[in-house]
């Protein structure tokens, strides 16, 4: 495949963009991004733009956007240590399960926004298959990482931008997709960059939301306590740190990710469906189902409606999750569609 050029490969996505600052239209420069009340965004050489703006805070609720971009680009998360080629992409992602469904359920040809993407692993994934997909996060340590490998491999459906959730530069009804997973419990303000990043949801369209659970994560929690109290001794006490085979730079990325991360919230499957309704949003599917009895399942269609539990039914699927959240470190996922009106 030919590389496509920088100014072509930004120019194509101008149309659906819009200033992050004060939302007026955009233009290409030779190396910036200007908007038409003269804000304006450098481009990286190797082809990143730096859309990145500063969003304000309520006093109560602090702002730890600095503490987690210098988290990030300190320890960027995943790590490409395993693969270095497409093969090698797809082969690691397929072999998780939900990697595999995702590329299976999502047509070639969506439009797709990975927000928080990290390293982009899952941004140049999704694009390999014919799809259209912009990589964003605010860390320039993984974006990089992720630009690296996408000119490697010469992945010309996939872009990746600087920005702030808090902040999209997008504008609304623009992506078939909205993906934000293992990201939002890393802000100051989870509904506040939920309700964000759903207005790029066109009507029909879906957003899939990962969230740390507030029941799962507690085994995950006393690890932590255990290794604080010890100087990180007894990380066997971890399934995934304790695996055979384990890259270096992989190891060290999930530990520090799960156990040394500055901020963190919980949340639970109610409070989320509660979310959807500010955004109005329809509740499509969750992993775990929210209905007990129902064990997950790899033909599952994600995208299809299934009924959401009652109060009480959610309460024995979260209480259970306990038991459950020592793999993936207590992890659920929620996917809404955006109604037709």
């Amino acid at each position: 495949m030919e590389t496509v050029p920088l100014q072509h490969a930004v120019a194509e996505h101008l149309s659906a963009m819009w200033c992050p600052e004060c939302h007026a239209d955009l233009a290409l420069e030779a190396d910036a991004i200007v908007c038409a009340e003269g804000h304006r965004f450098e481009i990286e050489e190797n082809g990143i733009p730096l859309l990145f703006a500063q969003h304000e805070v309520e006093a109560t609720k602090g702002d730890v956007t600095g503490a987690m971009k210098e988290f990030y680009e300190e320890t960027p998360f995943p790590n490409y240590d395993s693969f270095d080629s497409v093969g090698s992409l797809q082969a690691k992602a397929r072999a998780g399960v939900f990697a595999k469904m995702l590329d299976d359920q999502i047509p070639t040809g969506a439009r797709i926004i990975e927000c928080g993407c990290g390293t982009g692993q899952m941004s140049n994934f999704l694009s390999i298959a014919n799809r259209k997909v912009i990589g964003a996060d605010m860390t320039l340590a993984s974006l990089r990482l992720g630009q690296e490998f996408k000119k490697k491999n010469s992945l010309n459906r996939v872009q990746f931008m600087q920005m702030n959730l808090f902040k999209p530069i997008f504008r609304p009804a623009t992506f078939d997709l909205v993906i934000s997973n293992g990201v939002l419990h890393h802000t100051s303000d989870p509904l506040g960059a939920f309700l964000s990043i759903a207005t790029m949801v066109r009507p029909g369209g879906y957003i899939l939301i990962g969230l740390y659970h507030k029941y799962g994560r507690l085994i995950t929690d006393t690890r932590r306590m255990v290794f604080n109290m010890t100087k990180d001794h007894f990380t066997w006490l971890d399934p995934n740190l304790r695996k055979t085979g384990t890259a270096r730079g992989k190891w060290k990325a999930w530990f520090m990710d799960q156990y040394k991360n500055p901020h963190e919230s919980k949340h639970t499957i109610g409070e989320t469906l509660g979310w959807l309704e500010k955004a109005s949003l329809k509740f499509v599917h969750s992993i775990p189902t929210s209905y007990p009895f129902e064990p997950f399942s790899e033909s599952e269609r994600l995208f299809e409606p299934q009924r959401a539990g009652g109060y009480f039914e959610r309460l024995a699927v979260e209480l259970g999750m306990f038991f459950k959240g020592s793999q993936e470190g207590g992890f659920f996922t929620i996917i809404a569609q955006r109604p037709i009106d």
